[in-house]
C-alpha cells in the first residue's frame, strides 16, 4: 500500500475538481479524501496499490476538462485509509 499527500495548485476549485477526483478515486479503488484550501489548491490524502496511485496521480495531473493543474507536490504519507473516498468541505 501507498499513502501520499498531495497539493494541486491551478484553477482547480470551482471546476468540478473535487468531485472529478472523487469519482476516479472510487473507479480506481482508492480510499482517502479530496478537499479545497484557502489559498485556492486542492489538497488530497490517498492510500492504494501502488500501480493504481500511479493511474491516479497521471489523471490528477491533467484534471478535469474545466481545470488547469499547474503544479502538484506529492508527499509520502504514514496515514493509511481504508474507507472510502469522500469530499471534505
Amino acid at each position: 500500500m501507498k499513502h501520499l499527500k498531495i497539493k494541486v495548485t491551478g484553477k482547480v476549485q470551482g471546476v468540478w475538481f473535487r468531485a472529478s477526483t472523487k469519482d476516479k478515486a472510487d473507479e480506481l479503488g482508492l480510499h482517502g479524501y479530496v478537499k479545497n484550501e484557502p489559498d485556492g489548491s486542492v489538497f488530497i490524502e490517498v492510500s492504494g496499490d501502488e500501480d493504481l496511485i500511479e493511474k491516479f496521480l497521471k489523471w490528477v495531473k491533467e484534471g478535469p476538462e474545466l481545470a488547469r493543474v499547474d503544479d502538484l507536490i506529492v508527499e509520502e504519507n504514514d496515514l493509511e485509509y481504508n474507507d472510502g473516498f469522500v469530499i471534505k468541505r
